[in-house]
């Protein structure tokens, strides 16, 4: 009797992620290179520290499987000039002459960006786990 209690149990907490979409993995990858271009600010003067970063698009894409991210705009990039795997290297524009590649500039830019998009992504699931709540209450 318990195991079927585990399924039914299962079962709804499959249907609440269902509910809850992509959104739930946006908020984790957010998360994740918040730290990593935190990281690099504070190794902005440390000789050569390479910066890095997270490929959001392609990592996204790993939790929507046949599903493509498409941009909103031709001239939008589609991802980071970088090199392969979840965590990558950025391509600096131009070299340090202590090997340091990280452009402060480029950074306080897309951490300020991915913060934004962080809260955002917050709020949107907010408002999805309110609906639910309000849906179980019966309002």
């Amino acid at each position: 009797m318990q195991e079927v209690g585990q399924d039914y149990e299962g079962f709804h907490m499959s249907k609440i992620a269902d509910h809850l979409g992509i959104h739930q993995h946006a908020l984790q990858l957010r998360a994740q290179r918040n730290e990593i271009l935190a990281s690099n600010i504070a190794n902005a003067s440390t000789p050569n520290f390479k910066a890095r970063d997270l490929d959001f698009l392609s990592e996204l894409e790993k939790h929507q499987p046949g599903e493509a991210m498409l941009s909103s705009n031709q001239q939008h990039m589609n991802s980071l000039p970088t090199t392969s795997g979840p965590v990558q290297y950025r391509l600096p524009t131009a070299e340090s002459l202590d090997g340091n590649t990280v452009e402060l500039h480029v950074e306080q830019m897309q951490f300020a960006e991915n913060v934004m998009k962080y809260q955002a992504s917050l709020n949107f699931l907010n408002n999805k786990i309110t609906g639910l709540m309000s849906a179980i209450k019966g309002e």
